[in-house]
């Protein structure tokens, strides 16, 4: 079953951050009708009062007027609690709820908003240019026209993948979620490399940059596995092969760590 983002009907997006705003965005772009979609933040920034400007959507302080047919928490898990016993209101007998908030599972969230209509996703940053990829997990009453309108919803920040063992969550969180902060951590990394071995600190940045930027597009464009894209890089004792002989030393073993750092903190979370 597939749905159009047309047909969905109401959706109330609640924290109009950086991700908030992005989903917003990308749901936009790919066909939700402005006057279905209402964004809710008691503190909304420049961003959210931009696109709400440029879109013509109705931004509010408080979420109230209308029992949305999509519901989507995109709020900081600190204080979802909260911000889950202020939207009692609005949740009506079709409301679907999608959460964003890392570490926060399904029971959780069904004890907040009574109810069980509930769908829980991690996308991650490079949802604001449609280059995102989520992973979501389905509550225990999501019927095949949810799970169908969610993945509308989602897929227009880039791919999904759908989760049927609701611990796998947290290994996404780890992986994709923070994966990009990881990624841009190896940009500076590399800046700081060549920074040491003496280019101008402009000139460090850009090679740092767009070397990354490029092997991410090559990666894209070529079906090739990113070990043979890494093969056909590396001549045998040429100048690759001796800089991955220190980096595949260590390298693996210290992003195993990084990740598993990173699923406990999201097992954390979700502890409150």
């Amino acid at each position: 079953m597939s749905a159009s983002l047309r047909s969905i009907g109401p959706v109330m997006l609640v924290g109009a951050g950086k991700m908030g705003l992005a989903m917003a965005k990308g749901w936009l772009d790919a066909g939700l009708p402005p006057s279905n979609l209402l964004l809710v933040d008691p503190n909304p920034g420049d961003a959210a009062r931009e696109l709400a400007q440029d879109y013509g959507l109705t931004l509010s302080q408080e979420a109230a007027g209308l029992q949305p047919n999509v519901l989507v928490l995109a709020v900081k898990p600190q204080i979802i609690d909260t911000v889950m016993v202020d939207l009692a209101p609005v949740i009506g007998p079709n409301t679907l709820a999608i959460s964003i908030a890392a570490g926060i599972d399904i029971a959780r969230l069904s004890r907040g908003l009574g109810m069980g209509r509930i769908v829980r996703t991690m996308p991650n940053t490079p949802a604001q240019i449609g280059k995102g990829i989520t992973g979501a997990v389905p509550g225990p009453d999501i019927t095949p026209a949810d799970r169908a309108n969610a993945d509308a919803l989602l897929a227009a920040a880039g791919p999904v993948v759908w989760l049927d063992d609701e611990s796998k969550i947290d290994i996404v969180t780890a992986i994709s979620g923070s994966g990009p902060a990881y990624v841009f951590h190896l940009v500076e990394a590399l800046a700081a490399a060549a920074k040491k071995m003496g280019l101008p600190d402009a000139l460090a940045e850009q090679l740092a940059r767009q070397t990354v930027i490029g092997s991410a597009a090559l990666l894209e464009a070529d079906p090739a596995t990113p070990a043979v894209l890494r093969q056909n890089v590396t001549s045998p004792n040429g100048t690759t092969a001796a800089g991955l002989a220190v980096l595949m030393e260590g390298l693996t073993p210290l992003i195993e760590a990084t990740a598993e750092a990173a699923r406990k903190r999201s097992e954390e979370l979700g502890r409150g």
